[in-house]
């Protein structure tokens, strides 16, 4: 089993890799059920056991060849699992935001997998049943009707910056801000995974309240509500979605805002004085995530909120400190 061939065929190196990368793809078209159904994408038993499917076929037919490294065992899932994911997007079976978001899940798990399997092949005398075994038990723990909670996991993030600026106008900036162009927020990472581009943000008085309205790329579009207000000191706003607010293709239907897995509740701005020139300048936003691995869907909405919290208030303090009649002695952020 272990002998090495003398004329290896061409491209040899990577049959395992690609034996992996397609045994994922086929348990994803398999897996493409309703989101709330059986042979859900979004379970469990897809997200943590194929992964490991994919590690353990690599390193299975690899070790058919010849006797692989412990390292081997590491970097040959995880590359198969990067291909794996790759051929989801390019069968356009999934978008980038949800590729992006659970590669190092998927890297990690298939890892295991791939080391599993090493094992197996190094200590027994039956890999071909336990690679089958891999493979087939995802579909199985699929099909199996599994209660899930409604209620998910609800976490509040927090930044604050110092601002050269009087209250006033950041106040100014908050409610009325137009043209955005991409530089101005290119540090953010939700917008460099695939989230379109923020265009402007204006609060309006309406016949049922305040309601700041938010424009951004592909036509996206929806209401942030005020349910809180004093003027140049404190804002919180509430989200409100029509049916056209997210067009098709504008967002990844897992990670849609509103959606089933992800929300976000609410956003708090308060602007606290800290001399005739500064003010201190914080966001608060609350968030939903219900999905069948909560503990890492919170870590990286927990990440990227984050980050965005810290882009769009740098935003907003060079908006108010170029603005005209801006006091900006230290000139800038």
């Amino acid at each position: 089993m272990h002998a090495r061939l003398k004329h290896p065929l061409p491209f040899a190196a990577w049959w395992p890799l690609a034996a992996g990368a397609l045994a994922g793809v086929a348990l994803r078209l398999v897996f493409s059920g309703r989101d709330h159904g059986l042979l859900a994408p979004m379970s469990w038993a897809f997200i943590y056991l194929a992964p490991m499917a994919v590690g353990a076929v690599t390193v299975y037919v690899a070790e058919r060849r010849r006797r692989r490294s412990y390292a081997y065992y590491f970097w040959a899932p995880v590359t198969a699992n990067l291909l794996f994911v790759a051929g989801t997007l390019a069968i356009l079976i999934e978008g980038w935001i949800c590729a992006i978001v659970v590669m190092p899940l998927f890297a990690f798990l298939g890892a295991v997998g791939g080391a599993i399997m090493g094992a197996i092949c190094r200590r027994t005398n039956w890999p071909r049943q336990a690679a089958c075994i891999f493979a087939v038990v995802p579909l199985v723990f699929g099909i199996l009707p599994v209660e899930r909670s409604a209620e998910g996991r609800v976490g509040t993030v927090e930044r604050t910056v110092v601002i050269d600026a009087p209250a006033a106008s950041i106040w100014r900036q908050i409610h009325d801000v137009r043209d955005i162009r991409p530089e101005e927020v290119e540090h953010g990472w939700i917008y460099r995974i695939g989230v379109p581009l923020p265009i402007a943000g204006v609060t309006q008085r309406t016949p049922s309240g305040l309601v700041r309205r938010i424009t951004m790329g592909r036509n996206v579009h929806f209401d942030q509500v005020v349910a809180q207000w004093s003027a140049d000191r404190h804002v919180r706003w509430t989200y409100r979605f029509d049916d056209d607010s997210f067009p098709s293709g504008a967002l990844d239907d897992h990670v849609r805002i509103g959606g089933r897995y992800f929300d976000l509740l609410d956003t708090e701005y308060t602007l606290t004085p800290v001399d005739d020139h500064a003010t201190s300048l914080a966001i608060s936003v609350r968030y939903r995530v219900t999905t069948d691995f909560d503990w890492y869907a919170d870590a990286v909405a927990r990440l990227l909120i984050g980050n965005f919290e810290e882009t769009i208030l740098g935003f907003y303090g060079r908006r108010a400190t170029s603005a005209p009649g801006t006091a900006n002695p230290a000139g800038g952020t």
